[in-house]
């Protein structure tokens, strides 16, 4: 797949860097820039990111962030099976548990949550650090919604962290998610509270909580392109105004 001149490979973290050391110098470089690739697609364009992550597989599968990548790639495009076998395969080479929660949810994007709170109950909980546990509460929390469970999905985030002050960069997803199973639940008031602070927490627009509270307050939003082309008079030698003339003369015979 071709890759833009002004990406080197030089962009990717030192770590990654660190890692691909292990390789022939210009294979390590063709490994990093189709990395870099996958980074910059992954939100935008995931299918794109599929692609580049299948190349750097192919180039370096015993890289553990190659499979990293490849495994991130394949859940943003919502190839579960390919994206849990990657992150197994990169946890079975690091030892390293934090993939652990996007492991449960690939089980949830499976059709599996019942194994999903089955890793939400593990021993490997323990050793995530506070941004994994929060990040396990909220898909042990989707996989109660799964199988119907809506009050113990709301008991699930109820936690220090959605009660804290402080803003941290898990802070505005879980505000969301508990706003959004109270919801759920018919409990719209208290809902559309936590909305609110999901939007006070929201700072870099990862979720759409000013847009649902919005909904909730009967707020609805014009497309002012939309609007602004009725408005604007038309241009009398356009196609569009000759044939509302012709219509215009077609009525008049009648």
């Amino acid at each position: 797949m071709p890759i833009p001149e002004d990406v080197t490979g030089e962009e990717i973290d030192k770590d990654v860097r660190q890692e691909l050391l292990s390789l022939p110098k210009t294979l390590a470089d063709d490994v990093a820039r189709n990395l870099v690739m996958v980074a910059r697609l992954l939100d935008e364009d995931p299918e794109g990111a599929y692609g580049y992550s299948r190349v750097a597989l192919r180039l370096a599968s015993r890289v553990a962030a190659v499979r990293e990548a490849a495994g991130f790639a394949a859940y943003a495009s919502q190839k579960y099976g390919e994206a849990l076998a990657e992150f197994r395969a990169a946890k079975r080479m690091t030892g390293n548990i934090d993939l652990w929660p996007v492991m449960a949810d690939c089980e949830r994007g499976l059709g599996r949550p019942e194994k999903a709170l089955d890793m939400a109950g593990a021993p490997e909980v323990h050793k995530l650090d506070k941004a994994g546990q929060v990040e396990m509460r909220l898909v042990a929390a989707g996989a109660r919604r799964d199988i119907g469970q809506l009050d113990a999905a709301i008991v699930t985030l109820q936690s220090p962290e959605l009660a804290a002050n402080s803003v941290q960069p898990w802070t505005a997803r879980l505000r969301y998610a508990y706003a959004d199973a109270l919801l759920a639940a018919g409990r719209e008031s208290e809902a559309r509270e936590w909305f609110a602070k999901a939007v006070e927490a929201d700072r870099d627009g990862s979720t759409d909580a000013s847009d649902r509270l919005a909904e909730l307050d009967g707020v609805e939003f014009v497309d002012a392109m939309v609007e602004d082309e009725a408005d604007e008079p038309q241009d009398p030698a356009s196609p569009k105004a000759d044939e509302d003339e012709s219509d215009e003369d077609e009525s008049d015979k009648d």
